[in-house]
C-alpha cells in the first residue's frame, strides 16, 4: 500500500469509527485508570460480559487509591464470575505500584507502564494512546486479524516472527495525530465486521484496500492455529452443610507447593475459596474421604454422600466433569485455611465459576428439601 493509499485508508477507517463506533462506557472517559480497568477486563472476555462488571467495579473502586487499599478478598469478590482471576490480583498489585511509585498518577512512559504487574505491550500501548495520545500502535487479536486480511498474510499469526511483523505493520499504519482513535478504530473493525467468522466485507469501510478480499480468501484468513489437545478432567467436590445451613469453603495455600503434573485442581478453582475438591480417579467418594482425612481431620466421622447433579465446565483445553456431593454433618470440622459461611451466601463470595456451579447444584437440593419439609 502506497503512502497516498495509506492516507485514504486512515481517513476512511477513522470516518467510519466516528460514525459507527459502539457506545461503550470506557469510551466516555480519557481517565487512564478507567481505560486500564477496561483493557484488563476485556482480555479474553466478551464486551457484553464486561460492561456490568466494569460499572460495578468502578462504583466500588472509583480511584486507584481505593483499589490499592482494598482487601484482596474484596477485589476478588467484585471480580467473581468474570474469570481469569490472576488479572484481578495483578490489577491490585499494579494499583499499589502506581500509588507507591507515582503518587497515584498513571505513568506516561511506556517503560514505566511495562513494569506494572499484568501489563504487556498491547495494554501499555492501548492505555497510553487512548488516555494521552501517545504514538503507540496497539496490536491485539482483533487488530492482527484485520492486518492479516488486509495484506493476505498466511501462517500462524502468533508465531514470534509473524507477530513482530504485524507489530511493524501496525506501527507503519498508525495515525500519529489520532493514535487513540486509530487503535480503537482498528479494534472496532475486528470486533464488529472483520470478525473471526465470515467477515462482513460488504459493510467494511476499507474493503477496497483489502488484499484478501481481492484474492477471494478473506474467509480463510487468518489460518487456524493448531489447538492444544483437549484434556478430560474428572473431579469430585463435597458441599458440607451443618444443621444451621452453614457450609465450609477452603482456600488453596498461598505458597507454591510441588504438585503432580496432572493436578488441575488449583488452576480450576483459581486460587479462590472453594468446596473440598479433588481429582476423582475412579471412585469420587473414596477420593473425598481421603481428602477429608488429610485436610479436615475427619477420619472417624461416618458421613453420607448424597449425589448432586453432575457439573460440566470448560477452561481453555480442559473439559471438566464434576461429581458433587452434599454431605450433611452435625458440626463442621475445624480446618486451617477454611471459612464457615451460610450455604445461601456462598455465591456472594470470591469463587470461581466452577465452584459457583457446584454451589447452585447444592442449593437446588437444599431448597427442594426445605419445600418438602414445609420450612
Amino acid at each position: 500500500m502506497k503512502e497516498s493509499q495509506s492516507k485514504e485508508f486512515r481517513a476512511a477507517l477513522l470516518a467510519w469509527f466516528a460514525q459507527s463506533q459502539r457506545d461503550l462506557p470506557w469510551r466516555r472517559s480519557r481517565d487512564p485508570y478507567r481505560i486500564w480497568i477496561s483493557e484488563i477486563m476485556l482480555q479474553q472476555t466478551r464486551v457484553a460480559t464486561v460492561i456490568p462488571y466494569y460499572r460495578k467495579f468502578l462504583q466500588r473502586f472509583p480511584t486507584v487509591h481505593q483499589l490499592a487499599a482494598a482487601p484482596e478478598e474484596e477485589v476478588l469478590r467484585m471480580w467473581s464470575g468474570l474469570g481469569y482471576y490472576r488479572r484481578a490480583q495483578n490489577l491490585q498489585i499494579a494499583a499499589r505500584q502506581i500509588v507507591a511509585s507515582y503518587g497515584g498518577e498513571f505513568p506516561r512512559e511506556k517503560a514505566e507502564v511495562l513494569e506494572l504487574a499484568g501489563i504487556g505491550e498491547y495494554t501499555a500501548a492501548a492505555v497510553l494512546s487512548i488516555a494521552f495520545g501517545e504514538r503507540l500502535a496497539a496490536l491485539d487479536g482483533n487488530v492482527a486479524r484485520v492486518l492479516a486480511r488486509l495484506d493476505a498474510r498466511r501462517g500462524d499469526l502468533r508465531a514470534a516472527d509473524r507477530w513482530r511483523s504485524l507489530q511493524d505493520r501496525a506501527d507503519q499504519l498508525l495515525d500519529g495525530e489520532a493514535a487513540g482513535d486509530w487503535n480503537q478504530a482498528l479494534m472496532e473493525l475486528g470486533a464488529t465486521l472483520c470478525t473471526p467468522g465470515p467477515p462482513q466485507c460488504l459493510l467494511c469501510p476499507v474493503r477496497q484496500f483489502c488484499e484478501a478480499r481481492k484474492q477471494g480468501i478473506a474467509e480463510q484468513l487468518p489460518e487456524k492455529r493448531r489447538k492444544r489437545a483437549e484434556v478430560a478432567v474428572r473431579l469430585a467436590a463435597a458441599v458440607l452443610v451443618d444443621q444451621s445451613g452453614n457450609s465450609l469453603l477452603l482456600r488453596p495455600p498461598a505458597t507454591r507447593e510441588p504438585r503432580p503434573a496432572d493436578d488441575h485442581v488449583p488452576a480450576l478453582v483459581a486460587k479462590l475459596w472453594h468446596f473440598p475438591t479433588a481429582l476423582a480417579n475412579g471412585d469420587g467418594i473414596r477420593t473425598l474421604r481421603q481428602l477429608f482425612a488429610k485436610q479436615l481431620n475427619m477420619t472417624r466421622d461416618k458421613v453420607v454422600f448424597e449425589a448432586l447433579s453432575a457439573v460440566r465446565h470448560t477452561v481453555t483445553y480442559r473439559r471438566i466433569e464434576v461429581s458433587p456431593f452434599l454431605v450433611r454433618v452435625s458440626k463442621l470440622p475445624p480446618a486451617g485455611g477454611s471459612k464457615t459461611i451460610a450455604l445461601n451466601a456462598v455465591l456472594e463470595q470470591p469463587i470461581s465459576n466452577l465452584t459457583r456451579k457446584v454451589a447452585r447444584a447444592a442449593l437446588a437440593v437444599v431448597a427442594a428439601d426445605s419445600i418438602r419439609s414445609g420450612g
